[in-house]
């Protein structure tokens, strides 16, 4: 069983998907990198739970 993620992480995380989604990876060191700018976010963990579920979205969103 893997870690749930709050309603705050996973609203913001589609957010991105929908403004930077032609530019995210499956990759989550490199959407790291290419997010780093566009959000605030202080707390490593916080960022990081971010990073995992924006990721997780874009390995299973369906290519139309």
């Amino acid at each position: 069983m893997g870690r749930i993620k709050t309603q705050l992480i996973k609203r913001v995380a589609r957010d991105l998907v929908k403004l930077y989604g032609e530019i995210l990876t499956k990759d989550f060191n490199e959407n790291d990198k290419l997010l780093a700018p566009h959000i605030e976010v202080y707390s490593k963990k916080l960022r990081n739970s971010l990073i995992g579920c924006v990721t997780r979205l874009v390995k299973t969103r369906k290519l139309d």
